[in-house]
């Protein structure tokens, strides 16, 4: 099967992408520094894009996609009264418009496809109120919304689903985690006792681009350790 896993190569999108290939898929994997990360293989294509650039030539995704992550994200935190302009447009253009633009050069392999199936990701932000995550929160709920208007319009054949995470262990998220202090933190702020992990992430991600959740679409998953639903007391 074909897949397209855009930020794959690093960090969440580089393990989902390795498990893609090891199942013996073909994954082409885009993202800025594509080629720099990761070495091509068989079945491994990895290319140099920009998603947030709407005239990125994405002319090399092939004749059909059985499905599409989108791993692109950002992680802004900060005090509201010092988040600018640019802050907002910056976070929202690599969270969402990324995503857009991805989705729709890829929708007519998808549909080539018959079946199909796009992950994006979100975060427990969106939906539960954190100090100092006001830009990030607003791109992702951008995010969950997309998840829900696109599951309505490109069922049957195409289906659409979130991740939402919590803090998770990857490159990205090194500056929350960087001393033994700030992972003790990290872990004590989840019931399940730890940050996340990316295996966390991709596995739910396989999930819902898989056959056992043909029946799942318009959904958001929580994968954060139970932040998003429930507290310690």
């Amino acid at each position: 099967m074909n897949y397209l896993v855009v930020g794959g190569s690093t960090g969440i999108g580089k393990t989902i992408s390795e498990k893609l290939v090891a199942e013996g898929n073909n994954v082409w994997v885009v993202s800025r520094t594509a080629t720099s990360r990761m070495n091509g293989g068989s079945n491994l294509f990895v290319h140099d894009l920009d998603a947030t650039d709407p005239e990125a030539d994405w002319s090399f995704l092939p004749e059909t996609l059985d499905g599409l992550v989108y791993g692109g994200g950002s992680i802004n935190l900060r005090p509201f009264k010092r988040l600018s302009k640019n802050d907002f447009d910056a976070d929202f253009q690599v969270n969402v418009m990324g995503a857009v633009f991805a989705i729709q050069n890829s929708l007519k392999s998808m549909k080539k496809a018959g079946k199909s199936s796009i992950v994006l990701f979100s975060s427990v932000a969106a939906t539960r109120g954190l100090n100092f995550h006001a830009s990030i929160a607003a791109s992702k709920g951008a995010v969950n919304a997309l998840v829900l208007s696109l599951g309505a319009e490109l069922a049957p054949d195409i289906r659409v689903n979130g991740v939402a995470l919590s803090l998770t262990d990857t490159p990205m998220a090194e500056p929350l985690l960087n001393t033994e202090r700030k992972q003790e933190a990290g872990n004590a702020r989840h019931p399940l006792g730890r940050v996340g992990r990316p295996e966390d992430a991709a596995n739910a991600a396989l999930f819902l681009l898989g056959k056992d959740s043909d029946w799942v679409t318009g959904q958001i998953l929580g994968v954060d350790g139970g932040m998003g639903a429930i507290q310690n007391i």
